[in-house]
Formats: structure tokens, C-alpha cells, sequence
């Protein structure tokens, strides 16, 4: 990372990095494929890392632990998780990858411990820590149980992030086929740790997963921009005392600037089955689909008593009444018709043929009814499908928030 490395990756930032990588033997005194990495990284950095784009000399590791890292904004947030019980002494990240977690552990803990099996990485996160000015970071290139096994002071936290790759490449969720099996090793890592964060798939199935982790006092269900991003589990150390059942968190982020939704987005699997689900007799103005950390952490019936909504279906997990709720936690969709599903009835209310496809308790996915209406991507308006009481039904909508 000399300063002509540096001021080349600059300025060829903007330029084919295949071509690059073919015109090697004019810049020989450029490492070509570590300087196409790094172009790589930093236009990653401009979604997923913006303030790293600010550090000319922060290495990007290869691509594969670029896609595996968190987001700037999911790594925060669960720095933020984490420091909000008590301050932060030591933090052990325990499945180091390229860094992102660590870091956002360093800006709120006194110590963060970096626990990686990759030389190169360790080698870049000992270079990034130090280009960053994060002096408060210990590199440890090991296997982090064995590491852990040898140590005696617990620590505040413990964050472990098990790789969701079999060796074929094929993506798991269930923790058995992580890399570690972290439910193997439940009883060294909560006995070295006040807290146990484990960050699992987003295709976890949160209610088993508690059981086979255990201790459990929260469960956080994280989306970005409406997709969900990450599932959280806090697990208490071995001396603490769990509560009767977890408290499920879901978190969109950014932040709603809506201070009234961030509080009731908090619930108890008990709270839920307490909830009756207010069903409707027909569909009313609008249509509302909540965001997807609400769908995966749960909270179906709850919904409708925290926004006075009715559901169309027990198994529907779309919403609807005949007024606009300001900043609903989702996608809004105001209601201009009902719809019956055919060619001809879809060729007359949208001319142009080009809508949206949603589909929710429908015996047609939403590709395939795209396909059967003829219709193609695009455009200001939504077909949605969904069953209302017993009745597959459609409705033409359009996006009010």
C-alpha cells in the first residue's frame, strides 16, 4: 500500500477492472490483481462501507468475505446492542472474516479481540485497525474455540458469526451445518462471556433455534431497506439467569424517524398467541405489507392491534383498512379495484401491460401470474393477489408509501 499503489487504484477506480487485469504488463510496477481488489472493495464500500471509502490506504480482502461481511449499518447496530445493558470492557469477535464487526466493537468497547484463521486477514485487519486509528484492537490468527479453551477471564461479550457455506458452496441456515457447530461448543462460549451474540441466517427458524441454543433473553430480527438482513440471538453467560421466554426485537434500518413505531416493535411469543387476529368482511382502501423483519420475526396478529388493521386471512399476512396509517413499518399500497385475474380484465385497466406482481396466500406465485396475465415489470402500478377470508381474490393498487 505504497502511495503510487494508492494513487493507481484512485485512478483507474472507474475503469473495467477485466480490462485492467489484461493490461498488466503496462503498469509492471502494480501488483494488477491486488489493485483490482481493491477497486472491487471500494465500490462496494459505496453501498455497503461508505465511511471506509474515506481511508485511501484500508485493505479490502477478496471477494468471497467481502459478500460474507455485514453492512456499516448492521455491524452499528449490534455494536449498539451490545453497549446498551452496561458499558463494554472486552469484546471477543470470534469469527473475524474481513473486520466490518470488529471495528464497530472497537468504537464501543475498551478491547476488542479479532480471532481469525486466515493469515491474510489477519494481516489486513492488524493494517486496517491501524490505518483507521483503532489502537484498541488485539489480532489473534487462530482458531478461535482453541483460543478461547485457553483463557480464564470471561469476557463482556462474545459475538460469533458461524459461516453458512457446506463445502459444496451450497448456502445452509440450520446451526448444525455451520462452520463451527457453535451447539457443540454452547458450554465453553457462555462461560467465557456475560453475553452471547450469535448471528445466524435470516432463514433460521427462530422458535427451534432458541431451543437448541438455550438462554436466550432476546432475539433481534434486523432488515435494510425492507429486506431482512440478519437474525440475532443474545444468549446469557453461564452466570447469568435467562428470562421465562425471549423477547423478539425486530429493527428496520435506517431508523424510522417515527419515534412512536421503534417502541411496540417488541413482543413475546406468548403476547402473540394472546393476540386475536381482527379479521376483515371486505377490503378496504388501502392495503398494508409489513416489512420483512416484522413477517420473519412473527408478529402477525400483533399487528393489528398496534395499528388498528384487519388481516384478510389467518394465514394472509397482508392488512387493510379504509384509512391511511402514517409511516406503517412496510409498503403501502392504496386500493383502486378489484381485479379478476385474466388477460382480458388485465389488458383493460392497464393498457401499457406493465405492473407489479405481489403475491400472499395466492395458489399462483407471483412469477407464474405475471406470466398467466401477460403482463411485464415496471410501471407505477402493483397486481396484488392474495386469498381474503376463503376467496383468491386481486386487487390493482398503487405504492402510497
Amino acid at each position: 500500500m505504497n502511495r503510487e499503489f494508492i494513487d493507481f487504484v484512485a485512478t483507474h477506480e472507474h475503469e473495467d477492472t477485466a480490462r485492467l487485469l489484461l493490461s498488466a504488463a503496462r503498469y509492471p510496477s502494480v501488483d494488477m490483481p491486488a489493485a483490482v481488489q481493491q477497486i472491487e472493495g471500494r465500490r462496494t464500500a459505496r453501498e455497503k462501507w461508505p465511511s471506509l471509502l474515506a481511508c485511501d490506504d484500508f485493505l479490502y480482502p477478496p471477494r468471497l468475505n467481502r459478500e460474507q461481511a455485514s453492512s456499516e449499518e448492521t455491524a452499528r447496530h449490534k455494536a449498539a446492542l451490545l453497549a446498551a445493558g452496561a458499558p463494554l470492557q472486552t469484546v471477543a469477535d470470534l469469527t473475524g472474516g474481513m473486520g466490518v464487526d470488529t471495528l464497530a466493537f472497537a468504537a464501543v468497547a475498551a478491547e476488542v479481540h479479532y480471532v481469525e484463521r486466515d493469515p491474510q486477514l489477519c494481516r489486513m485487519m492488524e493494517h486496517n485497525g491501524k490505518a483507521l486509528g483503532q489502537e484498541n484492537i488485539r489480532v489473534h490468527c487462530a482458531d478461535s474455540l482453541q483460543w478461547l479453551s485457553t483463557l480464564h477471564s470471561p469476557f463482556s461479550a462474545l459475538f460469533v458469526d458461524p459461516a453458512r457455506r457446506a463445502a459444496t458452496g451450497r448456502k445452509v441456515a440450520a446451526f448444525e451445518d455451520c462452520e463451527p457447530d457453535i451447539l457443540q461448543h454452547l458450554g465453553l462460549l457462555r462461560s467465557h462471556c456475560r453475553w452471547l451474540m450469535v448471528k445466524a441466517s435470516p432463514m433460521i427458524d427462530i422458535d427451534l433455534a432458541c431451543r437448541q441454543l438455550g438462554a436466550v433473553a432476546a432475539v433481534h430480527v434486523v432488515s435494510v431497506r425492507g429486506e431482512c438482513k440478519e437474525v440475532l440471538f443474545v444468549c446469557c453467560g453461564a452466570d447469568a439467569v435467562a428470562p421465562p421466554e425471549p423477547v423478539i426485537r425486530c429493527t428496520m434500518l435506517p431508523h424510522s424517524p417515527h419515534s412512536a413505531l421503534r417502541s411496540p416493535l417488541r413482543f413475546t411469543r406468548s403476547e402473540e398467541a394472546a393476540a386475536g387476529a381482527y379479521l376483515c368482511a371486505a377490503v378496504g382502501s388501502y392495503l398494508y405489507e409489513p416489512d420483512a423483519a416484522l413477517m420473519k420475526g412473527g408478529a402477525f396478529n400483533l399487528i393489528c392491534q398496534w395499528m388498528d388493521l384487519q388481516k384478510l386471512a389467518p394465514n394472509t399476512h397482508l392488512y387493510t383498512a379504509d384509512r391511511l396509517v402514517d409511516a406503517f413499518p412496510g409498503r403501502t399500497f392504496r386500493v383502486l379495484q378489484e381485479l379478476k385475474p385474466s388477460r382480458k380484465a388485465v389488458a383493460a385497466a392497464i393498457p401499457d401491460g406493465r405492473a407489479h406482481v405481489v403475491t400472499r396466500n395466492y395458489p399462483v406465485e407471483a412469477a407464474a401470474l405475471q406470466r398467466q396475465l401477460g403482463l411485464k415489470e415496471g410501471g407505477d402500478l402493483f397486481v396484488v393477489a392474495a386469498t381474503v377470508g376463503t376467496r383468491p381474490c386481486a386487487f390493482l393498487c398503487r405504492r402510497e408509501g
